[in-house]
């Protein structure tokens, strides 16, 4: 596996940690979070004049990774689980 990708998901973990950390601290709610990765991927999407769909996704991922690492309501954060989920969205958003 590339090394890049194995840093890609350490981070996505680390930052999905954090989330749930001010969530459970009560410095910002779930629906803030939400609020928040909505944001981003409103970005995300502002940005995707003259790149690919694929390049458009690839930015998207780390966003849609962390709204369903979010709602795992304290289950153990499983990145396979956690992608498995993204991707089964994605597919029911295509139809």
């Amino acid at each position: 596996m590339n090394t890049a990708n194995l840093q890609m998901e350490g981070t996505l973990l680390a930052l999905a940690a954090l989330c749930e950390a001010l969530k459970r601290k009560g410095m910002l709610n779930g629906e803030e979070i939400a609020e928040a990765l909505v944001c981003a991927e409103k970005g995300a999407s502002a940005r995707s004049s003259g790149l690919s769909e694929a390049n458009v996704e690839a930015i998207r991922f780390p966003i849609r990774f962390l709204r369903h690492a979010m709602q795992r309501d304290g289950e153990a954060l499983d990145y396979a689980a956690i992608v498995a989920g993204v991707g089964r969205s994605r597919e029911r958003a295509e139809f």
